[in-house]
This record gives C-alpha cells, sequence and structure tokens, in this order.
C-alpha cells in the first residue's frame, strides 16, 4: 500500500485548510495509506478529520491561531522550537538576511520570518514515505522540503506569491527540489512562475475541491442571523488580515449608510486586524450596521440568507468563500484582483468592480434596487459548472504510479 504524508501549516477555517479535508473526502482512502501533519498543531478542524487518516501530531491543540490563547500557544511552540533545537542559533543569519531585504521593501512581514523556525522546530519522522504533500507555502513548504523523507514530493500553491510576501531567499529556494508543484488557478500559477521560471515543467494546476453535498445540506441547517432584521443583508467570509481589504468593505458600508438606505453588513471571519477594524466601525458610527461575528463551525446558512454576498481582497489565489457562495446561489460582487475573472463572469454571474469603496458602495446599490438583477446573478451563480473532484484527485494520484 502506497503511504503518502500530508504537512499542513495549522488546521483553522481557512480556505486551504477546508480544501485539504474534501481532498481527503474524495481520495480512496481504503487505497493508501495517509498521514497528515499539522505544523503548528493547532486549529478548529480537527475534529473533521476522517478516521483513516494517521494524525502524527503528539499533541493537538484546537484553537484557532488567531485568538488570544492561540497566538498565545503559538509563541510556546516557537519558542520550544527555538530552545529544544536551537534554531534561532542556526538560524540567524537567516533571519537577519531576509529582515534587511523586508526593510529595504518597506515592509516587514514576522510571519514569513517565523515559518522557517517553526518547520525546523518540528517533529522529526524517520519513516520514507511514497509520496510528500506540502499543501502550503512557508511552514509546510520548508518542512517537507527540509525534513521528510519521500520518494516524490508535491508542494501546492495557494495564493498570488510574491504580493503575499515570499521570495526566492525567503524561501531558500525550496521549490526547485519539488518533483510537482500544484498552483489552485491560471493565475496562481502564472504568478508562481514569474518567481520560479525554472519549475515551469514541474507546476500544473490543481483546483481546490468542493464538497457540494455538505455545503447544501449545511446552508439548511439551523443557524444563520440571529438578529430580527428584515432590511438588505450583505454577507462577507474572510480571516481579518490585510490581504481581504476589509476596511475597504467598512468605508463602503460608511457610504451605504449615508444614503438613509437599510443595509446591514455581517462578516464571518477572525484574524489579527480585528481591533484595528473595530475601531473604524466605531470611528464611522456603524456599531449597529457592519458587525464582525467572528468565526462559524457551520457558515453555509449565512450564506443562503444573505441578500448579496462580497468579497473584497487585495490578492487572491481562488477564494473558496466565493465557490461556496456560487455552490448555494447567491448573487456576488467582487473587488478587481489578479483572478478576479477566473471565479467570476462579470455581468453574468457576478460584478467585478473597481477595488474602492465607492464602487463598491455603488454597485451593492445598484444591485439592491434591481431585484430582476439580483435574481439573475443567484440563477447565473447556481447553475455554474463545478470543480470535477474525481479529475483533480487523479492528478495527485498520477505521482505515485508514474
Amino acid at each position: 500500500m502506497k503511504s503518502i504524508l500530508f504537512v499542513i501549516n495549522t488546521l483553522g477555517m481557512g480556505g486551504a485548510e477546508r480544501a485539504l479535508l474534501n481532498l481527503f473526502k474524495y481520495m480512496d482512502l481504503d487505497k493508501y495509506e495517509v498521514s497528515l501533519y499539522v505544523l503548528t498543531g493547532q486549529g478548529e478542524l480537527f475534529d473533521q478529520i476522517p478516521e483513516e487518516i494517521n494524525l502524527l501530531n503528539k499533541r493537538i491543540f484546537p484553537v484557532s491561531v488567531h485568538s488570544k490563547y492561540g497566538r498565545i500557544r503559538l509563541m510556546i511552540t516557537l519558542i520550544k522550537a527555538v530552545i529544544t533545537r536551537a534554531v534561532l542559533i542556526r538560524r540567524t543569519g537567516y533571519i537577519l538576511k531576509n529582515l534587511f531585504a523586508m526593510v529595504r521593501k518597506g515592509k516587514i512581514r514576522k510571519d514569513k520570518l517565523l515559518w522557517k523556525l517553526l518547520s525546523d522546530g518540528g517533529q522529526i519522522f524517520e519513516k520514507e514515505y511514497d509520496l510528500a504533500v506540502a499543501y502550503l507555502e512557508g511552514g509546510s513548504a520548508y518542512y517537507v522540503d527540509s525534513h521528510v523523507k519521500a520518494r516524490k514530493k508535491a508542494a501546492f500553491i495557494h495564493i498570488n506569491y510574491s504580493e503575499a510576501g515570499y521570495t526566492r531567499k525567503l524561501d531558500e529556494e525550496c521549490y526547485l527540489n519539488y518533483d510537482h508543484i500544484f498552483a489552485v488557478s491560471e493565475k496562481v500559477k502564472e504568478k508562481f512562475l514569474l518567481v520560479y521560471p525554472e519549475c515551469m515543467k514541474t507546476t500544473a494546476i490543481f483546483y481546490n475541491l468542493i464538497d457540494v453535498d455538505k455545503i447544501l445540506s449545511g446552508s439548511t441547517e439551523k443557524g444563520g442571523f440571529s438578529d430580527s432584521y428584515d432590511g438588505f443583508r450583505i454577507l462577507t467570509v474572510g480571516r481579518l488580515v490585510p490581504q481581504k481589504a476589509l476596511g475597504t468593505a467598512v468605508e463602503a458600508m460608511r457610504i451605504l449608510k449615508e444614503t438613509g438606505r437599510a443595509f446591514r453588513w455581517y462578516v464571518l471571519g477572525e484574524g489579527e486586524m480585528r481591533k484595528s477594524l473595530e475601531e473604524q466601525i466605531r470611528s464611522y458610527g456603524l456599531c449597529e450596521d457592519f458587525f464582525l461575528l467572528g468565526t462559524a463551525a457551520n457558515p453555509y446558512p449565512f450564506y443562503r440568507q444573505c441578500d448579496l454576498y462580497v468579497h473584497t481582497a487585495r490578492y487572491e489565489g481562488k477564494s473558496i468563500a466565493i465557490e461556496e457562495a456560487q455552490v448555494i446561489g447567491c448573487a456576488i460582487v467582487i473587488t478587481d484582483y489578479d483572478g478576479a475573472e477566473e471565479q467570476i463572469e462579470n455581468g453574468v454571474d457576478g460584478i467585478v468592480c473597481e477595488a474602492t469603496a465607492e464602487a463598491l458602495a455603488a454597485e451593492i446599490l445598484k444591485l439592491a434596487d434591481n431585484p430582476q438583477k439580483l435574481a439573475e446573478l443567484k440563477h447565473a451563480s447556481l447553475i455554474r459548472k463545478q470543480v470535477d473532484n474525481v479529475k483533480e484527485i487523479a492528478k495527485l494520484e498520477v505521482l505515485l504510479t508514474s
């Protein structure tokens, strides 16, 4: 029986983590011996791992890395790695070199610097696997490259690589050592190859897998909005991080409120920007109009109950939240980032607008005033062709037989 090891940074509520769990669901787990290692040992989704998967972590902490306790727990993990493996001593040159590079570019990304320390401080396994898969950039990619024994190695890229802050120097060019690289969209592939043109022959597309049945059944379960509001509801699902440009959404809500119309905007997600977003919401007088709801174990009733799904972002790979909204049949508005056209056909199954608060508010107002167009977008979204999960799984399985 062929053995496969998957490595991921966390097992939280993010799109990549949910995509990995969907991948497990559609794999033939009787055919392979599948193991999973979560580099940080943290996340809210450990209880959703199929029982056939061999979880290798000695200890797990089923909390979000974005919660207060989660951040403390992550720091403890990092300190242990530094002390027990003398990682900081060995990596001082690496940290200083990349820190200076970030300073020159005018933006320090602490999380990117720490992934190498967490990677070097991870558990070491003596087993040699037939295939090892780094399912995320950063920590898991570094870990599989440097610390896993495997006949073949594959890595997944879920984001616009350079926009997210990665560089060849930061990676120590680890992707040159992988047998195969899977990008989750054409634009993600294009952007990655600008950084690693040598990987042209080893890089292919592997779309995120979507569990349509789970999404549809989950959307009809109890839950969703708990207030008695009966006006126009706007929903956004995403982490509270700079990438998601939620400050633009708050600004757009301020513009909508000034019209005197009845709108409420809800965000499902958690992250480092909660405090700054809460301050922005208060300063604009939007405490009864814009709500940060945190994460939800089952977000799908919110999709079904909203009038409009809005997705703001500075950059994306391929948003699973948008795909989930399409499965349920939401009318969708997204900002125009690289790759937006791969998920929305503008004017047909959604609206793609400029990434400004003014443009966003204007499109929302147009749709609120045009119920027929809103209904057309919902129908087109609902009938949009979904990813062929079996076809995608075959791309991974071929690595074990070629």
